[in-house]
């Protein structure tokens, strides 16, 4: 019998809602099935325990980061324009992914941490391709810091519009250092 791939994502959803919300250690798998309107048993047949849940996520980010990535390296506008532009919470399946994989990684999971550092590394990669190495980290702390601020002010409900201003300024300066 085939595995049910709507029940499957609604429970990887639910998972990383949780992992949001309320962090790794709350984050359990009664709580998932409760989330995801399953039951525990149903949980069980698609992840037959958390670190398969946590597999699965991880596998989500990284196909969500290529298809980033994909989107970074064809942007007529250059890849540190793109991810300048990009690192607003915009509610994407990117964002909530990253996030959720980000409370894994406060946890010290290594894996997510790793995954973490390769993603980084691609976009820096492709940003440096762009815009040279040195202005390459500039660009990517530029990004973190929107990203992180535009949430720590709002949380993950939004905040990208008080920051629009603050992105044109940020691209402006890396144009002058180009230059």
């Amino acid at each position: 019998m085939a595995r049910n791939p709507v029940a499957r994502d609604a429970v990887l959803d639910a998972f990383e809602e949780l992992l949001i919300d309320v962090g790794e250690r709350a984050a359990t798998l009664d709580a998932v099935a409760k989330r995801a309107g399953v039951s525990k048993g149903g949980l069980l047949y698609h992840f037959p325990n958390k670190e398969a849940l946590i597999a699965a996520v991880l596998e989500r980010m990284d196909r969500l980061a290529v298809e980033d990535l994909t989107l970074m390296a064809a942007a007529t506008e250059g890849a540190a324009a793109y991810f300048i532009r990009s690192s607003l919470w915009s509610d994407s399946p990117m964002d909530r992914s990253f996030v959720a994989v980000t409370r894994l990684a406060e946890v010290a999971h290594e894996e997510a941490r790793r995954r973490f550092a390769a993603i980084q590394q691609q976009w820096l990669d492709l940003i440096a391709a762009d815009v040279g190495p040195a202005m390459a980290k500039a660009v990517l702390y530029m990004g973190d810091g929107l990203y992180f601020n535009a949430m720590w002010e709002s949380g993950t409900g939004g905040g990208g519009r008080a920051r629009h201003g603050d992105i044109e300024e940020l691209l402006a300066a890396v144009e002058r250092l180009r230059d």
